[in-house]
């Protein structure tokens, strides 16, 4: 394990900046970053990429070639290329447009946690411009194990792998889940859902919303958020996105639940349920001809939306003659972007805790992670940063 700089000096927080070295749980001193480091999982860009980007994926794990191409087949199907890097690209231009109509002088740094151009690609940049201090934006609003520490543990190891512990500090936003730019997207698209569905002639009691996100690993769920926190069954993770969901269909008199994709490991793994096809099929035989997706999960639309949601859940719906709406994931939308700025502000300038936005009694979520917050029970805890060790 290495140690930084700031552990031999007897802080609680790896490479942070002086207002969040002591761990608090929202700060309260205004720092002047250099720069937005924004953090994303990478993907394919061609069909040559694609078993290289999944070896990057379950580096560690030992499965063998030939297990991946059964994911594989996901990624071929479109041209081996995923949505999300043009999709990042996207959203770093629209924050660098933001920042310049509010007058912010900030550059975007952007680097992927499995494929070109990676976290420690930034680091570097960083270093070789003159940035020290740089504020993260993970492109995840949840806390979890895959959602949050584990970007976190990205940064500590760009950092060591580069040479550049107690060189650069790194810090980041809180999580967003209930962020009203991250919500409105949300809220507007199941309005919008709704009266498509109406418009079909399907009534509101013959519809049902379901809210979907990435399944994990049960004992992972348990473990997300601080430990001294009782969230219930799924930890966190689950509480965020029900609280969320609350939020997102108040006012629309639409039953709902909380359903879940993308699922991966052994069957014996237990694994957050049910399915969203197997929730689509159980409603359909109880009667309900409509359903609307909202991929609550996510933040724009990847290859487990376009997959997972797009093709293998449409086709459950299509099957079972069940109509199906998506609703868009928040991607640029003008709140969404606006939103991650305010999340930069609130940092840079100190925004007192009771000014901070939060749409569920949850939030605002810590600026600091607290202290074994969303542990990987496999793997344990590894150096992260912009949280209380460990």
């Amino acid at each position: 394990m290495t140690i930084t700089n700031g552990e031999l000096a007897g802080e609680l927080v790896r490479g942070a900046t002086d207002a969040a070295k002591a761990g608090p749980e929202h700060v309260t001193a205004p720092t002047a970053y250099d720069a937005i480091l924004l953090a994303s999982f990478g993907g394919p860009e061609g069909q040559d990429d694609v078993i290289p980007f999944l070896r990057n994926v379950t580096r560690g794990r030992g499965i063998p070639d030939e297990r991946l191409e059964v994911v594989a087949h996901h990624y071929r199907a479109f041209g081996g290329i995923s949505p999300i890097n043009q999709q990042n690209r996207d959203l770093k231009a629209a924050l660098e447009a933001e920042l310049e109509r509010r007058g912010i002088d900030l550059p975007v740094l952007w680097g992927n946690r499995n494929w070109a151009p990676f976290i420690r690609d930034a680091v570097v940049e960083a270093n070789e411009r003159g940035f020290t201090k740089l504020i993260a934006i993970g492109t995840s609003a949840y806390s979890s194990y895959s959602g949050c520490r584990q970007y976190r543990e990205d940064y500590a190891a760009a950092l060591t792998d580069a040479g550049l512990d107690g060189v650069i500090q790194i810090d980041k936003v809180r999580q967003f889940f209930d962020h009203p730019g991250f919500v409105t997207p949300f809220m507007e698209g199941l309005r919008t859902g709704l009266a498509e569905v109406a418009a079909a002639g399907i009534p509101l009691s013959e519809t049902h919303v379901l809210f979907s996100t990435h399944s994990i690993p049960s004992t992972d769920a348990a473990k997300s958020g601080p430990s001294f926190r009782d969230f219930g069954e799924g930890g966190a993770y689950a509480a965020q996105h029900r609280a969320v969901a609350e939020v997102v269909v108040a006012g629309t008199d639409a039953n709902w639940s909380l359903v879940f994709q993308s699922r991966s490991g052994p069957p014996t793994q237990p694994w957050l349920e049910p399915d969203i096809n197997d929730a689509i099929r159980d409603l359909a035989g109880n009667g309900i001809r409509a359903v609307v997706i909202v991929p609550l999960g996510f933040v724009s639309d990847h290859m487990e939306v376009k997959w997972d949601l797009d093709t293998e859940a449409m086709e459950t719906s299509n099957e079972l003659g069940v109509l199906a709406i998506r609703v868009p994931t928040p991607g640029i939308h003008a709140a969404y972007v606006s939103g991650l700025i305010d999340l930069v502000v609130e940092r840079r300038d100190a925004v007192p805790v009771a000014e901070r936005p939060a749409l569920t009694k949850l939030g605002p979520w810590y600026d600091v992670c607290r202290s074994g917050c969303c542990e990987n029970v496999r793997l344990g805890f590894k150096p992260a940063l912009a949280g209380q060790v460990p």
